[in-house]
C-alpha cells in the first residue's frame, strides 16, 4: 500500500505520464518489494537485530525529504526540473527503499516459521508492480481535475507513510 500511495503522488504530480516513466516507477517499486524480503530472508539473525534498530528511522527520513520536496513543489508552483523528477536517478531509488524497507522484517520472519522465500517475493513484487501502475492511473485521474493541490495532497500521504512507519518502528 505504501507503494500504491507513491504511485499515487507521481501520477497526480505528472511526473509518470509516459509509457516509460509508468515502467520505471512501477517496476523498480515492484523490484525493491520483492528484492527486500529476500535481502531478510537472507539476513537472519545476524543482521536483523542491527537493521530492526534503526530501520523506520531510513525509511522516515527518505519520505521526509520526498514528501517536503512535493509539497514545496506544489506551493512554489515550481518549473519541474529533470533533477526532480520522483521516476528517476536517485529519487526513484530513495521511493523503493523507503517504501520497501518493512519488507526486510516479513523475509526475516519467513526464515524463522522455515518458509521458502522465492514463491512470496515473486507474488509480492508482481502485485507491488501492478498496485503501482494502478496508483499511477489513479492519480493521474485525479491530477488532471486538482492539479498542484494534488502534488501537495500527495507529498503529504508521503510524510503520513513516513510518520506512521516511525511510530510503529518505535513502539
Amino acid at each position: 500500500m505504501d507503494s500504491f500511495a507513491v504511485s499515487v503522488a507521481a501520477g497526480t504530480s505528472g511526473w509518470a505520464d509516459t509509457a516509460r516513466a509508468k515502467f520505471r516507477l512501477s517496476f523498480h517499486l515492484g523490484l525493491f518489494q520483492f528484492m527486500m524480503p529476500v535481502a531478510g530472508w537472507y539476513a537472519g539473525v545476524h543482521v536483523a537485530p542491527l537493521v530492526s534498530a534503526f530501520d523506520h528511522w531510513v525509511a522516515f527520513g527518505l519520505l521526509l525529504f520526498v514528501g517536503a520536496r512535493m509539497i514545496h513543489g506544489g506551493l512554489a508552483g515550481e518549473d519541474r526540473g529533470i533533477g526532480k523528477d520522483p521516476t528517476r536517478g536517485y529519487s526513484l531509488v530513495l521511493l523503493s527503499v523507503a517504501t520497501s524497507i518493512d519488507a526486510l522484517a516479513v523475509g526475516f520472519s519467513l526464515a524463522m516459521v522455515q518458509v521458502g522465500i522465492w514463491y512470496p517475493s515473486v507474488l509480492i513484487g508482481i502485485v507491488t508492480s501492478a498496485m503501482s501502475l494502478a496508483g499511477i492511473r489513479l492519480g493521474r485521474f485525479l491530477g488532471q481535475y486538482a492539479g498542484p493541490r494534488m502534488e501537495i495532497a500527495g507529498g503529504v500521504i508521503l510524510l503520513a507513510i513516513g510518520f506512521r512507519i516511525l511510530v510503529s518502528g518505535l513502539a
